[in-house]
């Protein structure tokens, strides 16, 4: 990938690729010959240090394999002769360390030469069938993964942003290769970044610590996951990260003998006890010691664990074997013990952790793994090819990487555009796991924090749509309840319940948040598109037209000329403000070519019911109900929004902006309340309020919310109440109620 804020490429001339062989072609297409600079290009290249180093690290592959390779730098050196990074060295200096990254990994042959051509098809005149023609349709579909939607325009770097990124993770759902190739560009643009400008330089690396960083993580990649997070710190906040690492040298010095002896008791212990294992301290991350100083609100002097030991074993028996040694040891820290060998991480991270006591009071972290473990949580997915000996553990990764995937691209098929998809992928990107059980005893991974509804949408989108409440731990729990570790989860569903929109404030995966939101606006649809076609109706009828008598042909010509699929696609629009349906009925008309005058036919009043969903909305300001005289104004992209005829809010707009209005009528219906808010006065007495809660639950009314006056209370005081009424006449009742109560001395319905 190109450097961020380099400059432009220059402008190269085309070059054949389909003539690239063992020897570089000596004339161009048009029949001129290479210029003498790409000549002496080609040849200092041959000769370059880090060019034969990296030659030399590909000793894993055939010689055939190492030969095409040696062609895709050549032809990388053309494509990209005359181009430069900020720093002044060629540009192909760039994705030779990419690949030279790849090449640690011992990934094949086709990820090599993709990484030596990650920006051909970006920053050159190259194309991907050129590509094709001389590297295979494998390797430009890498490229193409990789490369930027420069040709595209957007209409913000934000935009840009996220429709790349779910460009790339789609390419990574096909070929995880892509991901790779991506993760070893941005490590070598964040440590050649010292010619960018500061500001530019503290925006890639946020992007980094944002995105690329925890993809790393959530791949199992931890060495390349730390060396991100750290890089990108320094780049962001260069003070502080020379600080820290200056006081971690003085640590260092300081507890040098303290960590001697550690490391010699622990392996002294694994002697006696006859278990053959390595045991060496770590020291953690800069940005891994600055992020705890920042949670937990501390000073560098107080975060006492900066070192971590590891002790690894030949065995999985022996993990748990030298735990108990461990814990004979020194005392260990109660609640301070997690087992992700029997539960791994959803990276597929194995270990034990313990944190003990350690000599002076220090407390020393401990993990204990096997080799196998050890290489998964180094390498993450990429041991697969480091390591190709198939245990166990690279297949489990293997296959929760896959899950993955597929998450992901369920999120792209319900997510209704680049930005919501970027934000349900960043959600997941973060999994601080809670571990959960199913009825049946199945262990689910969710995110710290994850609600029952999250726990129903894992377990499938019916379940999510169709849940009630939850059953934790056997005792019945809201919805909206917080999941923690251990907790056994059953979901309780019921045929006609649908996705509630405040659900999406306490949903913490991006698979909830994407399907609640498609369902949502599937609805919106749907009951938009109903109201739309009553709209369309009136206006018809207002214009002495039967709507049953618009002839077939007349809505076709409509659709086309509008630009629609179909009459539904008409009718939606209207219905959420996007046509006005006086417009929508003359354009009808006209294709009849007959003429309608709209005062032949009265006017009627467009008659909704409360119920209608979200398509039709009340009004928060003044709260209408069935009974109060009311219109509608249809609110662009949102649907039909009705206030009580004497709204105050709608005053102005009614007089400067008469079209806008609508009449409108309620239809009786059964059985739905309506949020209204009242303010009894009241004396101030020990007891009244809840001789007004017993009040309004006897008038058939919900308590929906109470609030009190703010000041301080007096001889007499206000309460706020917002209570669910059937229609005006059940608020009448309500209130008489109410008013047979001695401690109230005044009560009004409140508007506005």
């Amino acid at each position: 990938m190109r450097q961020e804020g380099s400059d432009p490429p220059a402008p190269v001339l085309p070059v054949n690729p389909a003539g690239l062989g063992a020897v570089m072609p000596t004339t161009l297409p048009d029949g001129e010959p290479l210029s003498a600079a790409a000549l002496a290009a080609l040849e200092v290249a041959e000769r370059d240090e880090a060019f034969l180093v990296f030659i030399d690290s590909l000793s894993y592959l055939k010689p055939d394999e190492i030969a095409l390779i040696r062609e895709a730098y050549r032809f990388s050196i053309v494509a990209h002769l005359g181009q430069v990074r900020r720093s002044g060295e060629p540009y192909v200096t760039h994705p030779l360390a990419v690949a030279g990254a790849l090449a640690e990994w011992q990934m094949d042959a086709q990820v090599i030469i993709a990484a030596l051509l990650h920006d051909v098809m970006e920053d050159t005149a190259f194309t991907k069938a050129e590509i094709v023609a001389r590297f295979g349709r494998g390797v430009a579909e890498l490229v193409d993964g990789v490369s930027k939607l420069d040709k595209m325009e957007f209409q913000s770097y934000e935009e840009a942003q996220a429709e790349n990124f779910r460009k790339m993770l789609m390419a990574m759902a096909r070929d995880l290769r892509v991901v790779l190739i991506k993760l070893a560009d941005r490590l070598h643009n964040l440590q050649t970044m010292a010619a960018i400008r500061a500001e530019k330089r503290r925006r890639i690396a946020r992007e980094t610590l944002e995105i690329y960083a925890p993809i790393a993580n959530r791949l199992g990649l931890n060495k390349l996951f730390r060396e991100l997070q750290d890089i990108s710190f320094e780049l962001i906040h260069p003070r502080r990260a020379a600080v820290l690492r200056k006081a971690l040298r003085a640590a260092r010095g300081n507890r040098r003998e303290l960590l001697k002896r550690i490391l010699e008791d622990i392996g002294e212990c694994m002697r006696k006890a006859q278990i053959e294992a390595q045991v060496f301290g770590r020291e953690k991350s800069v940005y891994s010691i600055y992020r705890k100083m920042v949670e937990k609100h501390l000073s560098f002097s107080q975060v006492l664990d900066i070192y971590g030991f590891r002790v690894v074993v030949d065995s999985v028996p022996n993990c748990y074997l030298a735990l108990g040694i461990l814990h004979a040891l020194y005392k260990p820290v109660p609640g301070k013990f997690k087992d992700y060998i029997a539960i791994p991480k959803g990276n597929g991270y194995q270990s034990l952790h313990t944190t003990l006591i350690g000599p002076y009071g220090t407390p020393i972290e401990v993990q204990i793994r096997t080799e196998s473990m050890h290489r998964v949580a180094q390498e993450g997915v990429a041991s697969h090819w480091l390591y190709k000996d198939g245990d166990q553990a690279g297949v489990d990764l293997q296959r929760q990487t896959h899950k993955w995937f597929q998450s992901l691209l369920d999120l792209q098929n319900s997510s209704g555009d680049s930005a919501e998809f970027f934000e349900n992928v960043k959600v997941d990107l973060f999994p601080d796991e809670v571990y959960v059980f199913t009825p049946k005893g199945k262990i689910m991974s969710l995110p710290r924090g994850a609600t029952a509804v999250d726990f129903a949408y894992m377990v499938h989108t019916d379940v999510g749509n169709r849940c009630v409440a939850a059953r934790i731990n056997y005792e019945l729990m809201p919805l909206r309840t917080e999941l923690a570790n251990g907790d056994q989860v059953e979901i309780v569903t019921a045929a006609h319940a649908n996705p509630n929109p405040a659900w999406l404030s306490y949903v913490k995966t991006g698979r909830a948040r994407s399907k609640i939101r498609h369902f949502l606006k599937t609805m919106q649809h749907e009951e938009s598109a109903a109201l739309g076609e009553t709209m369309l109706d009136q206006e018809l009828r207002a214009l002495g037209v039967d709507p049953a008598d618009v002839p077939v042909a007349s809505w076709d010509g409509l659709v086309r000329d509008a630009g629609n699929k179909s009459m539904k696609e008409i009718h939606t629009d209207i219905g959420l403000g996007r046509r006005l349906a006086a417009v929508v009925a003359r354009r009808l008309l006209a294709q009849e070519g007959g003429t309608h005058h709209e005062d032949d036919v009265p006017r009627a009043a467009l008659v909704i019911r409360g119920a209608q969903g979200m398509a039709v909305q009340i009004a928060p300001c003044c709260q209408p109900i069935p009974g109060d005289p009311v219109v509608g104004s249809i609110r662009k992209g949102q649907g039909l929004l009705i206030h009580s005829h004497d709204c105050p809010a709608i005053r102005k707009s009614r007089s400067s902006e008469p079209k806008k209005w609508i009449d409108v009528e309620w239809e009786p219906e059964q059985g739905r309340l309506f949020d209204v808010r009242i303010r009894v006065g009241v004396k101030n007495q020990p007891g009244v309020l809840g001789r007004i809660a017993t009040a309004i639950a006897e008038g058939a009314s919900n308590i929906e919310g109470v609030s009190m006056d703010e000041k301080a209370p007096g001889l007499y005081t206000a309460l706020h109440f917002t209570v669910g009424v059937a229609d005006r006449a059940h608020l009448a009742r309500l209130m008489r109620g109410l008013r047979r109560i001695p401690e109230v001395v005044r009560i009004v319905r409140e508007r506005g």
